[in-house]
């Protein structure tokens, strides 16, 4: 006597579903909003630490001479190696693992986060922000500050870079540093501009 097993029912590998990991993804930013004030402070703590080794430390390294990241409105090729020279080899090591390689590593990408959140959270005290689906939200937070986080990780690469091989020093190369630390500042004012907007229009309302 044969025995008869059912026949088994054929199984359809579940479509990736991109609709889903964006509703995730968007889920994930529009929380940052609940985060704003850890956030800030996290920013602001990592923000004095480099602060404190940059005048108590970087610049006893560098005679005096300021850091190339601290400079808002950029310099020329000669001061930039001037820079490079004051600090040697061994500053030049001290910085890059001090600096690029620990602190700055991921004080973008924090700083990022902490400006998505302020949007979020000023920008939902007016009822026309408000109003907007979650996803529109999330992707004006990100335009605003996606170019800032590229710009600045683009400038830490160039001007570690120039640390790490004193020979590509050069005025093509610490041009190229000296603009992408004036556009990252450039383009860091404008969610900063927009958060001051956003709160000044909430303290409107309330008043």
């Amino acid at each position: 006597m044969t025995s008869r097993l059912p026949a088994k029912a054929r199984t359809i590998p579940a479509e990736p579903d991109p609709y889903g990991l964006w509703r995730s993804l968007t889920a994930t930013i529009l929380r940052l909003s609940r985060h704003a004030a850890a956030l800030c402070f996290l920013s602001a703590a990592v923000f004095i630490a480099m602060t404190v080794l940059e005048f108590f430390y970087f610049r006893q390294l560098s005679g005096g001479l300021a850091s190339l990241d601290m400079r808002f409105l950029g310099f020329t090729p000669d001061e930039g190696m001037a820079w490079l020279t004051a600090l040697g080899r061994r500053g030049g090591e001290i910085i890059l693992v001090w600096h690029y390689l620990t602190f700055d590593l991921l004080f973008p990408a924090l700083l990022s986060l902490t400006l998505v959140s302020l949007i979020l959270a000023t920008g939902r005290r007016l009822k026309n922000f408000r109003v907007l689906p979650g996803q529109m939200q999330s992707i004006f937070a990100l335009i605003l500050v996606l170019p800032y986080t590229l710009a600045d990780y683009a400038q830490n690469i160039a001007v570690a870079s120039l640390l790490s091989d004193f020979l590509s020093a050069n005025p093509d190369s610490l041009s190229l540093a000296s603009a992408l630390i004036v556009t990252k500042f450039a383009l860091l004012a404008i969610p900063l501009i927009v958060i001051a907007a956003f709160w000044l229009a909430g303290q409107k309302h309330q008043a």
